[in-house]
């Protein structure tokens, strides 16, 4: 009774196809190839995602307290030095470089804030791309602008505490 080997009875198949065994282990070496140039884009957009995404969550949080901060002061130089507080916090804990802050009341022609008015505030900010170099202003033209505004009712007693 003869045993067989099976590894060693046959021919491989390429070898029996009339093919040589130069091609052989590419697909591996294909597969890492492709596999890094879908994986780096993949990872870097990941990456400005969050980045933008966190940027986003900071100034909406910035907009948000400040118009808060601004609306329950007891007067104008109180809620001017509360913005400032709450705006230098916020730029801390997201990271906000560069932020622009804008507050505006209606009705139109009231001093803002004034007690009764709707207090308005927008944040801008500006998100810079990873690994763009600050070379001949490439960082200002892959930037993202992030805009949140918020608007908070003043209390119509608000200065006569």
């Amino acid at each position: 009774m003869r045993l067989s080997n099976r590894s060693t009875d046959r021919p491989s198949a390429g070898v029996a196809d009339g093919q040589d065994d130069s091609e052989r282990g590419s697909a591996a070496l294909e597969f890492i190839l492709v596999g890094l140039l879908l994986l780096v884009p993949l990872v870097y957009l990941i990456v400005s995602l969050g980045l933008v995404q966190g940027q986003s969550l900071g100034a909406e949080a910035a907009a948000r307290h400040i118009a808060r901060a601004v609306s329950t002061a007891s007067d104008a130089a109180d809620a001017r030095v509360r913005a400032d507080a709450v705006l230098a916090a916020v730029s801390d804990e997201y990271d906000l470089d560069g932020v622009d802050l804008s507050l505006s009341c209606t009705p139109a022609g009231v001093e803002c804030p004034s007690a009764g008015a709707t207090l308005h505030v927008i944040v801008r900010t500006k998100v810079t791309l990873p690994l763009v170099p600050p070379v001949l202003g490439l960082d200002d033209l892959a930037a993202i602008p992030v805009e949140a505004s918020s608007a908070q009712k003043v209390s119509r007693f608000w200065g006569e505490r």
